[in-house]
């Protein structure tokens, strides 16, 4: 091969690779908004759960994390290497909208988090959109897929899909944009005719996973709480 030519080869492949490395690099960087929700319930283990970091010492997480009786289990919120108790603002359902509020001393936060911003995204998301899921451990990609994967009779109550199930709480980013698409709340049985005869991903059955959206975020977070 050619001098010129080997070198081409070379750049082109140092460019490929260096796009990945570069992505992920940047996902990496969410996961500074990444918590963990702790509750120990009476006569049971410490559960640990997924949380996002809002700004002004406001967490998100999904209702079921943080459970029936936060009075009785007490949760903390594991972030920047700190263990805090936290306070629940507000707290919704499973059946409703999957979504609990709590704070934390943000004096006890360092200053770097205590001057971030986590925006909500201000579109709706489309299907097709590459997200990132931010969890403390890891952040991994996946899709925004069509309610057409899941039976029709949950379409109504699951209408925001990725194209795998993720840990209970955790973050969904626009991979983009960066900010919050949503919180991950269930996973939900494929259905498994829909998918055979749109092959949109080529997977048959498994699980699709819902997430709480941006849009029901904002109107879940009451108008006296600033972040």
């Amino acid at each position: 091969m050619p001098l010129a030519a080997r070198l081409a080869f070379v750049i082109a492949t140092a460019a490929h690779l260096a796009a990945p490395v570069h992505a992920q690099t940047a996902d990496d960087s969410l996961r500074v908004y990444a918590v963990n929700v702790v509750k120990t319930a009476p006569f049971e283990n410490r559960f640990t759960g997924d949380g996002i970091y809002l700004g002004q010492g406001v967490v998100i997480t999904a209702a079921h994390v943080v459970g029936h009786w936060p009075s009785l289990t007490h949760p903390h919120i594991l972030i920047a290497g700190q263990d805090l108790p936290a306070k629940l603002i507000k707290e919704g359902s499973f059946e409703e909208v999957d979504l609990a509020l709590l704070s934390v001393d943000q004096a006890r936060l360092p200053v770097s988090l205590q001057l971030r911003r986590n925006p909500l995204c201000q579109q709706a998301p489309k299907i097709g959109m590459e997200v990132v899921n931010v969890a403390p451990e890891a952040t991994t990609r996946s899709q925004v897929i069509s309610p057409l994967f899941i039976a029709p009779e949950l379409r109504g109550k699951f209408g925001t899909l990725i194209d795998g199930p993720k840990m209970s709480g955790s973050g969904l980013f626009d991979a983009e944009r960066k900010c919050l698409v949503g919180i991950m709340s269930a996973k939900v049985a494929k259905y498994d005719n829909q998918t055979r005869r749109w092959r949109l991903t080529g997977n048959t059955g498994g699980f699709a996973g819902y997430f709480v959206p941006a849009a029901k975020i904002a109107n879940f977070i009451p108008t006296d709480v600033h972040y």
